[in-house]
């Protein structure tokens, strides 16, 4: 169930981008015969749907190979998914029935996979290689014969400044130079539901393929289908939303008699945007080999210079390269004017690729232009291949950073440590990003650039109180930034009002705010829930071994036993967990598998069927009104699950409480619309607007405390 205060947002506090440079990529998601040792298996067609409801996408890809040897073989499909996202189900057709695979400890999926080998038997075996990739085995496919297999993924989309971009990452240097194009047809098409009006959908990765239509104003659907479809680039999807409003979302998932899970996200809209005095940059360009790979360091550069010029003249800013050691441009900060952009630029354009990587003696460089009456920003661009040896210091040196001062990490390149950038930047209280060289780069870098701007509030933390919340993943809150939004995933016992306190310092001002949001007995509509808290909780278990693997000595096997006992709980594949398909259900009993994952993917398949039920009569109800028609037409259809919006307007100085009249679904605004009459305004996607509660308060301490900056001599 949806509960939207403010906006649909996702809840995640770094905005993450797969950056890859097209001249050099090669296609990802296919089928090599015995690993590439012989042979391929072409692609006879790739279907791709998506559905975006609630901040949450869920991808489905199902693929048909055929095997164009005259013999046995086993193959291998390796392919990337997006950055933060949870591969949820693997499925194969096995004698024209789905198996649906199960998820089982690393090693023993490995031993059951090999034993089947043997007996030329149907296992499909689902492995996380990596932080970055996966691999699909299949045994075996017969000559001549085609393979059907589907996988699924979910995960949260970050809206940033009412856009969000959605990658389907197929550019990738993990397939040599194998055939990237379809023999038959290749079809991708996305569904957008949203709360909040949608007001643009484009790819700028195939501007001239997609067809978009928008039956109503909160559901747009974009597809394309060609035959021979190329696969050697990423399938990128922006979508523009009307600008938001301050607030909290709230969405739920709970079973009748179960523990509930819930994922709450806060975001900075219009009215706390708040141009900030001058601020100093450093940004620290990484130069070691490795960037010399797909046109990484011209990235770097193009996204330097692109902040560089769009920064105030009140601004200061060096840059710094690194590789074995720093080398900086100026030697000091300088004003931001005509001829430091000149010579920034031509410094950018004299370097070149090379040596290894040591980010700790440039970070360290970095914080010595830290001023003690200015804010300093430190802006890495790196594929964070840094050396493991150093990785322990180089995480000391983040925790070290001098008060005032934020680190930002912008990942270059499909082939990064996305899981260290994203640690150090978080551990400094910045952000990390990653982009797509098919994605509008000029876009993304600058709202970027109005995160460092703009940090909206310190410190924040959001308590909840009687509906007894437990389990919370990522409790520790980042810096709210504008555009940004901010949040926590967990779980609840009891159904409810939960009375929820918010605390942040707001331009070094305190600010504290009561609300109440409603728990539900039951939702049913976004099981997925359950499995992106488990996923979130794997992720920190995963950060805090990487942290005891660099100390010699310590006992990691009580972490890997948790994470192994969510994920096979949970359906989830890691770096100690994999899915495994077997035959029939009879081989799944032999092995002691429980099916957990065959009732969660049922739960699942429900919901979106109903979702899709949902949006098929929004489609057709749109054509029903085209042409001529004799009847007055009648009012939109209301989803069945719309929310219901608490718009808090500063009607006084005095924040009024609100009055519940709807303990299914809340939704708050901090903020109000400009309806003087307190209502929603058009395009709000609000239902039944109750004035009241959050408006003055952080409207006024923002206001006060960038007065008082402003006042200080």
């Amino acid at each position: 169930m949806k509960k939207s205060v403010g906006w649909c947002t996702s809840a995640l506090a770094c905005i993450f981008f797969a950056a890859v440079a097209q001249s050099a990529a090669r296609a990802a998601g296919l089928l090599v015969a015995d690993g590439g040792l012989g042979g391929k298996l072409s692609i006879v067609e790739q279907d791709v749907h998506v559905t975006v409801n609630n901040g949450i996408a869920v991808t489905q890809i199902d693929q048909v190979f055929l095997n164009t040897e005259n013999r046995i073989v086993e193959a291998l499909y390796t392919f990337p998914v997006p950055n933060g996202a949870s591969v949820s189900n693997f499925t194969m057709v096995i004698n024209g029935k789905e198996m649906i695979g199960e998820v089982v400890e690393k090693q023993r999926a490995r031993e059951i996979y090999d034993s089947y080998k043997a007996k030329r038997r149907d296992p499909g075996l689902l492995e996380q290689v990596d932080y970055k990739s996966f691999e699909l085995r299949v045994f075996p496919i017969a000559a001549g014969a085609e393979q059907r297999i589907s996988i699924t993924y979910y995960q949260r989309l970050d809206v940033d400044h009412n856009q969000a971009t959605y990658v389907y990452p197929l550019a990738t240097t993990t397939a040599g130079s194998l055939d990237t194009k379809t023999s038959g047809k290749f079809g991708f098409t996305i569904d957008l539901k949203s709360e909040i009006p949608i007001i643009e959908l484009v790819s700028p990765s195939h501007r001239d393929d997609f067809v978009v239509s928008q039956p109503t104003p909160n559901y747009t659907r974009a597809s394309l289908e060609v035959t021979e479809g190329d696969l050697s680039k990423d399938v990128v999807i922006n979508f523009e939303l009307q600008r938001p409003k301050t607030g909290i979302d709230l969405v739920t998932a709970k079973q009748a008699g179960q523990e509930g899970y819930f994922m709450l996200s806060m975001t900075a809209g219009k009215e706390l945007e708040e141009t900030m005095a001058g601020m100093d940059y450093v940004f620290v360009v990484d130069i070691s080999g490795s960037m010399a790979d797909d046109g990484k360091l011209n990235l770097s550069r193009t996204a330097v210079l692109g902040f560089i010029e769009a920064l105030s003249g009140e601004d200061r800013f060096e840059v710094m390269t690194f590789n074995t050691s720093p080398n900086l441009q100026f030697g000091a900060l300088q004003a931001v004017d005509g001829e430091a952009k000149k010579q920034s630029q031509k410094f950018l354009l004299d370097q070149r690729a090379r040596g290894g990587t040591a980010l700790r003696p440039a970070i360290s460089t970095a914080y010595k232009f830290k001023d003690k009456d200015r804010p300093l920003n430190v802006v890495v661009l790196s594929d964070g291949m840094s050396d493991v040896t150093e990785q322990s210091e180089l995480l000391a040196a983040i925790n070290a950073a001098p008060s005032g001062t934020r680190v930002f990490c912008i990942g270059i390149g499909n082939d990064i440590n996305r899981p260290l950038l994203k640690q150090l930047a978080e551990n400094a209280g910045g952000l990390a990003a990653f982009i797509s060289h098919q994605d509008d780069f000029s876009r993304q870098a600058q709202a970027f650039r109005r995160k460092l701007m703009r940090p909206v509030a310190t410190n924040v933390r959001i308590q909840l109180d009687g509906v007894e919340a437990f389990d919370i993943a990522n409790e520790q809150l980042p810096d709210l930034y504008y555009g940004a939004p901010i949040g926590m995933i967990g779980r609840y016992k009891k159904a409810g009002v939960s009375q929820v306190t918010v605390t942040a310092e707001i331009l070094g001002q305190p600010f504290e705010q009561k609300l109440e949001l409603s728990f539900p007995e039951i939702a049913l509509e976004n099981p997925e829930i359950e499995r992106m808290w488990a996923f979130q909780r794997v992720e920190e278990l995963m950060n805090q071994l990487r942290q005891n693997q660099l100390q010699r000595g310590t006992d990691n096997s009580r972490l890997v036993e948790q994470i192994v006992q969510l994920c096979e709980s949970y359906s989830i594949v890691s770096e100690y967990a994999s899915f495994i398909v077997l035959e029939n259900d009879a081989e799944y009993e032999r092995w002691s598998i429980k099916r957990r994952n065959l009732s969660r993917a049922g739960r699942d398949r429900e919901a979106q069927a109903a979702l899709r039920e949902e949006l098929s009569k929004l489609r057709e109800d749109s054509i029903a009104r085209l042409g001529p028609t004799t009847e007055t037409p009648g009012p939109a259809p209301v989803n069945a699950q719309a929310v219901d919006r608490v718009n808090t307007m500063p009607k006084s100085s005095t924040p009024v409480p609100s009055t519940v009249t709807d303990a299914r679904s809340r939704n708050l605004d901090f903020f109000p619309s400009d309806n003087s009459s307190g209502g929603s305004v058009s395009g709000g996607g609000a239902i039944d607007p109750i004035t009241g509660l959050l408006a003055a308060g952080v409207a006024g301490a923002s206001a006060w405390a960038a007065r008082r900056k402003r006042s200080k001599p």
